[in-house]
């Protein structure tokens, strides 16, 4: 009787050591941005932890809520297939981590926050020391504060950067941070750049929505939009948006821009019509692809536009433009930022912002399935009709 404690705490210490991680862990906190951004990040924080043969902790989705002072942690799977990751490198859910091997492999006395360099206090504290101060500010205090994180030091890991294709940044990295010294690296921002390095998009092929996110959006297209191909088209009109767009004047590429101008701008420059088309050039580009699809694919004529927006869904000047042809536009009941992005993924064709994270999420999404994508404005009306021109002769 007294040995059957000390038994099963052997069985379980055993199974403890088995699953952890000889090569380490990676965690971060997703602090820049909102989804299409902190989804860009995972990709390369992805590609990063497995260089590195490192687990990937998952960090919960950073939100923002109307009337929250402070970001609201989602978790990771709420949204996405976790087994579809698996496939491609080891990971685990943060609550896992942090309640199943935190207290073995990282203990409180001995979590230290990497960043480049210093960053500087908002506190500004006299005589304060150099460091990372990762739970200064909102997002990063209340992300580490959901799983009762605080660091006791902070590590600067300044010149290594997080680009392991074409280099052995990941030996470096590794030679610098051995697992046995470091079992893990947590970082204050995400190990990885924005836009989402290109070697890296087709990564988004293990980024898998979840079987809820995967039913709800074959419910609605299911019930809701009459029998037949639709398009899928993403307005990106808020105020704030506004506000970003005036930046192409000052900039050779703005946010998610090199994807479809090239990461080098070798397929075209910013222009103010590729950030915030007028409603004209939308409804003009609607009705042109209408009509080519309808004249290529007859039996695959689109039947339907379903609308996804942050701001105006434009639902009552589309079916004014488009009453002629048959065709009416949707949107979803109430706003439901992922639920939109899950249908636009499944639209037969689709129409993005060139410029928006959002519009590149469903992008490499369709890309990964082999599915056609198009922005607005793109390329110039100009440009396209002097193509052709050039195609007929």
């Amino acid at each position: 009787m007294l040995a059957l404690p000390l038994w099963i705490f052997m069985c379980f210490s055993l199974a403890l050591a088995q699953d952890l991680d000889a090569n380490g862990y990676l965690v971060y906190c997703p602090c820049m941005g909102r989804f299409g951004n902190q989804a860009d990040h995972f990709l390369g924080a992805l590609a990063f932890s497995k260089a590195l043969n490192r687990t990937l902790i998952l960090p919960p989705w950073v939100e923002y809520r109307k009337g929250e002072m402070r970001s609201i942690q989602v978790p990771f799977d709420t949204y996405f297939d976790v087994e579809t990751l698996q496939t491609y490198h080891r990971i685990i859910l943060m609550a896992d981590f942090m309640k199943e091997f935190a207290p073995t492999v990282w203990p409180e006395e001995k979590r230290v926050s990497f960043c480049y360099m210093e960053r500087k206090s908002i506190q500004k504290k006299e005589n304060a020391n150099p460091g990372c101060h990762a739970k200064e500010g909102n997002p990063f205090g209340p992300f580490w504060d959901t799983f009762q994180i605080d660091f006791i030091d902070s590590e600067f890991y300044g010149p290594l950067l997080f680009d392991v294709h074409h280099s052995n940044m990941a030996e470096k990295w590794n030679e610098r941070y051995p697992p046995s010294l470091w079992p893990v690296l947590a970082f204050t921002g995400a190990p990885a750049s924005f836009p989402v390095q290109k070697e890296n998009r087709e990564l988004h092929a293990y980024l898998k929505w979840n079987q809820k996110y995967r039913d709800a959006a074959a419910k609605f297209i299911k019930n809701t939009l009459p029998k037949g191909a639709f398009l899928g088209i993403h307005l990106r009109n808020g105020i704030d948006w506004v506000r970003a767009c005036d930046h192409i004047r000052d900039s050779q590429q703005l946010f998610a821009s090199p994807q479809c101008l090239g990461y080098t701008n070798d397929k075209g420059n910013l222009y103010p019509e590729l950030c915030m088309p007028s409603k004209e050039l939308i409804i003009r580009q609607i009705k042109r692809l209408i009509k080519n699809v309808k004249q290529d694919h007859p039996k695959n004529e689109i039947r339907s536009i379903f609308v996804a927006s942050d701001a105006n869904h434009m639902i009552a000047e589309l079916n004014s433009a488009l009453q002629r042809m048959n065709i009416s536009a949707f949107r979803l009941p109430d706003d439901n930022p992922h639920l939109d992005l899950a249908i636009l993924g499944m639209s037969n064709h689709f129409i993005g912002n060139c410029i928006s994270s959002y519009s590149a999420f469903v992008k490499r999404e369709r890309d990964v399935k082999g599915f056609p994508s198009y922005f607005w404005a793109y390329p110039k009306e100009k440009e396209r009709q002097h193509m052709k021109v050039h195609e007929e002769l």
